[in-house]
């Protein structure tokens, strides 16, 4: 006889807490909804589960004891009230980043602003197509080292019909936003190049030391991209590349939205300035963990409200 959804669910989240995932229940859930193609409130309105939904499950199962993160399994994670394909290679969206889009609103609050929005390290794409979601008349450019996220990030922006607003090309920091990339160009184009281009920029650096990111839990060590995550012995190595390229790729009114570590925003704010830029505002996420860095060019004034 087959099991009962609950049974399956039980032994699901033992095997899971046994391997030393802390969400175990939750994850069970997700990956049996996952397997029977049902929204996870509508698990327990099924009475049982054939041998094939029951293999399937395991697989998924031994996938997550082994610390791949569940949204890689599934393909998925919801980022402001988005579902967004990820998988490996990709960035997976945390809900702190979130806070970006928070402040971004709050600084721009016309809904009819015909703004231009510069995503870097746009991964997923995730901030651009929230943004551009939530701001109709705005449109886009995200850019990443990953050819593998931006191919996500296209699939996304389709996935969302918001393609037609927004492009994804590679860059590097010396690479410029305001011309396609050849396929034998140099990374000599220069960013800095592109000043005065952008009203928002948001930008999601990586900034674990390397000493953090090498003891994070396996789901980020082993798996999630280190280009993404890890900056250097201090963490502080993407800051000091970024800061010029906000610089010159941002109008004179407009604002960088900027994601920060727990305990660096007085260090971050020291190498901005260094490079002629001005700390607006430091706003918090919801843990009260300050995470979002608003920077504007020195002595210019905003556009928008802080």
């Amino acid at each position: 006889m087959s099991p009962s959804i609950r049974e399956a669910l039980a032994r699901g989240a033992e095997r899971l807490h046994a391997a030393g995932v802390e969400s175990a229940r939750l994850d069970a859930r997700a990956l049996l909804s996952f397997v029977l193609g049902i929204a996870s409130d509508g698990l327990f309105c099924v009475d049982e589960i054939d041998e094939s939904q029951i293999g399937n499950f395991g697989s998924l199962l031994e996938r997550r004891m082994r610390r791949e993160p569940l949204a890689y399994i599934t393909g998925e994670k919801e980022f402001w009230s988005m579902n967004l394909e990820v998988g490996p290679g990709v960035l997976i969206p945390r809900p702190e980043t979130e806070t970006l889009l928070d402040e971004a609103f709050r600084a721009f609050p016309d809904t009819g602003a015909s703004l231009r929005v510069l995503d870097i390290g746009t991964g997923s794409g995730c901030l651009l197509l929230a943004h551009l979601r939530e701001r109709p008349n705005a449109t886009g450019l995200g850019i990443d080292t990953s050819e593998n996220a931006l191919a996500c990030a296209r699939r996304n922006a389709a996935r969302h019909g918001l393609a037609a607003r927004c492009r994804f090309e590679f860059r590097d920091m010396s690479d410029r936003c305001d011309a396609p990339r050849r396929a034998d160009a140099k990374s000599s184009l220069g960013l800095r190049a592109a000043a005065g281009r952008f009203d928002v920029i948001l930008a999601n650096p990586p900034y674990l030391t390397d000493t953090e990111f090498e003891s994070s839990p396996p789901e980020i060590r082993n798996y999630e991209p280190r280009q993404a995550l890890a900056a250097g012995a201090d963490g502080l190595d993407a800051f000091r590349a970024l800061a010029p390229v906000l610089r010159d790729s941002m109008t004179d009114s407009g604002l960088a939205f900027v994601e920060i570590g727990a305990g660096q925003a007085e260090k971050v704010r020291g190498i901005i300035i260094q490079a002629a830029l001005e700390l607006r505002r430091v706003a918090s996420d919801l843990s009260g963990i300050p995470r979002c860095l608003v920077i504007g060019q020195a002595g210019q004034a905003a556009v928008g409200r802080l």
